[in-house]
């Protein structure tokens, strides 16, 4: 009996060494995909520390000979960066908010409500996944200027309240819900709002977390159209307002990425926060028919 389970164990340990030498090569491949995906974050950490003579010292210098902090003051004095934050939070609050009610509440009817032309209308949402988001520049900017909008937060927010991809997301998890759940409230007496607001809203949960971090992140870091509808410094988000450090001759690369430093900082503390719930999200979501 002992001789079996010296046996056994044996066998285990040789399986499991097995199977750790075929998945070394994995390992490296995914340590060096971390580091090329990691070392552009601590570049700009450490070159936010330099003097502008040793951000453009060919060859580059790795560490700061002394870490200068006045750049982070640079930031506060060349930007209204406290004015461009609180934007930039709003902008993405309000985009992320609207989304996740007026997509899931789309979501829910593609899934489960029958109506004329249900599928014709769902093969256009897919249709603008197809469409470059360059093409409605033109068109989202005339409607803003003949509705006066123009240098505002309306113009900055209700564009992005609406997306096609967050619809087709939440219809993927609607999709692969159970209908008996829905059925039983139903039977109930329950209305049709309330069944998707009391049944099928809370099991979607990690879909919306997972949109809703997409969101997020999409609406932080969105450039070319604040770009395009605000002149306004004060009514500039963050990604907008940065942007006007880089110069036409000269850039203050420490300053610009003591400021892109600030900024980022928000949006990593939200990723690392709901992490988990953002990668549940996307594996169910794929797994729905």
């Amino acid at each position: 009996m002992r001789e079996a389970t010296r046996d056994t164990g044996r066998s285990v340990r040789a399986q499991n060494r097995s199977r750790q030498g075929r998945l070394w090569p994995a390992h490296v491949l995914l340590a060096l995909g971390a580091v090329v995906t990691v070392f552009p974050l601590v570049w700009e950490v450490l070159t936010s520390f330099k003097s502008f003579g040793e951000s453009v010292q060919v060859p580059p210098t790795i560490l700061p000979a002394h870490w200068d902090w006045s750049n982070y003051k640079a930031v506060f004095d060349a930007v209204p960066f406290g004015r461009q934050f609180v934007n930039t939070a709003v902008m993405a609050l309000l985009r992320t908010g609207a989304q996740l009610l007026l997509c899931s509440m789309a979501a829910y009817a593609f899934a489960r409500i029958r109506f004329p032309g249900r599928g014709a209308i769902f093969l256009g949402f897919l249709a603008v996944l197809m469409v470059p988001g360059q093409l409605f520049l033109l068109p989202q900017y005339q409607i803003m200027q003949d509705l006066g909008w123009l240098d505002s937060m309306q113009a900055l927010v209700i564009p992005g309240m609406f997306s096609a991809f967050g619809t087709f997301l939440l219809r993927q998890f609607f999709m692969g819900l159970p209908e008996e759940l829905e059925e039983a409230a139903r039977l109930d007496g329950a209305n049709p709002f309330t069944v998707f607001w009391r049944v099928a809203l809370p099991l979607a949960r990690p879909g919306l977390l997972a949109l809703g971090v997409l969101t997020f992140l999409w609406s932080w870091n969105d450039l070319m159209w604040p770009l395009i509808v605000n002149t306004d410094p004060a009514k500039m988000p963050l990604s907008a307002g940065l942007a006007s450090l880089q110069g036409a001759h000269l850039t203050e690369y420490p300053v610009l990425m003591a400021g892109s430093l600030l900024a980022t900082l928000p949006v990593i503390v939200v990723f690392v926060a709901m992490q988990r719930q953002f990668i549940q999200g996307i594996a169910f979501s794929g797994m729905k028919g």
